[in-house]
């Protein structure tokens, strides 16, 4: 599934704050060329070419390619740092929150599977200031999970003995659904958000009882 059938399909990515239409269509074909071929091996010609636009046009909304794929980032990384706040400040038990922020985190990495897999995996490719700014970003978000861990531990619920190491096994875990999900494959985004709802339940050492599918 490319980048365009994502935005046609799912509705949960910011793609609409990028204006205007054009440089919208810029970015979506950015996605599908980095995806496809990796930042590096990808010219602003390939870009150009994919939204149906000359190479000249692309420097109107863009000064270089990096900063197409910054844009991409900090838009990906918002985006994920909103699913997974929302779920940990919800009402409930900690294994709720915990069982809702991946479910919710992975079906996202799952629906947006091309997108998410350059938010994710072409960080090295930012300029120092930008890969910076994702990588405060991406502590921000790992905060947010070790905070549910946290006072799940505090409660009871959880039975941790290293919480940082065990919030990034959870996170990692969710991220590399991008990087192998397919739409062909035979689960649904919402089969593999449950699936690892319950599997970082197993991780945090909650109770049967509190697992939820």
């Amino acid at each position: 599934m490319s980048a365009a059938e994502e935005v046609s399909g799912v509705d949960d990515m910011a793609w609409g704050e990028v204006t205007p239409e054009a440089a919208r269509r810029l970015l979506v074909a950015a996605v599908d060329a980095f995806a496809e071929r990796g930042y590096h091996a990808t010219t602003t010609r390939d870009i150009a070419g994919r939204a149906g636009m000359s190479p000249a046009a692309l420097y109107i909304h863009y000064k270089t390619k990096e900063e197409l794929l910054h844009r991409i980032s900090r838009i990906g990384h918002d985006r994920a740092l909103e699913l997974l706040t929302e779920a940990a400040d919800r009402e409930g038990t900690a294994a709720e929150r915990l069982a809702d922020a991946v479910r919710c985190f992975v079906r996202w990495h799952a629906e947006r599977h091309t997108t998410a897999r350059v938010v994710q995996y072409e960080l090295d490719a930012l300029s120092e200031e930008h890969r910076a700014e994702i990588v405060a970003l991406r502590r921000k978000s790992d905060a947010v999970v070790q905070r549910i861990v946290n006072e799940g531990v505090a409660a009871g619920e959880f039975d941790v003995s290293d919480v940082p190491g065990t919030t990034l096994a959870v996170l990692s875990l969710c991220i590399d659904v991008a990087r192998w999900f397919s739409a062909q494959g035979r689960r649904t985004p919402d089969e593999v958000g449950a699936l690892y709802a319950d599997l970082a339940l197993r991780m945090v050492g909650a109770a049967a009882r509190n697992r939820l599918l």
